[in-house]
């Protein structure tokens, strides 16, 4: 059974920082690329930022230059500042391609204006 468990979200004032953490348990990923995911209110769940197993990040436009995706065996972090008040929402960990049968319950990011 594959568990994951994010944390480090809350809130913040914009243009403030914060560092998400995920846990992975239940399966091996040292192979995998992994990705962190934003669902903002009434939108869908969308790819903030992946890393693959040899570390290389991407990012979408709207965080480049903010935020930072690392991983270290079976963790996986994303630093973020420069935040603004459109990054709001539950951010997720996942593969990249996500086990769509396993996301966790995320954690909520708020940046206030």
């Amino acid at each position: 059974q594959v568990q994951l468990v994010e944390s480090g979200g809350g809130l913040v004032q914009a243009g403030g920082s914060l560092r998400l953490s995920c846990s992975v348990s239940g399966r091996i990923i040292v192979k995998n690329t992994m990705g962190w995911y934003r669902r903002s209110l009434g939108k869908q769940r969308e790819l903030v930022a992946t890393v693959t197993a040899d570390g290389w990040p991407y990012y979408v436009d709207s965080v480049k230059g903010r935020f930072s995706i690392s991983r270290d065996k079976d963790r996986v972090y994303l630093d973020m500042n420069f935040l603004r008040p459109e990054d709001t929402g539950y951010y997720y960990c996942n593969s990249h391609p996500a086990w769509e049968d396993y996301w966790g319950e995320g954690t909520l990011v708020t940046v206030s204006s």
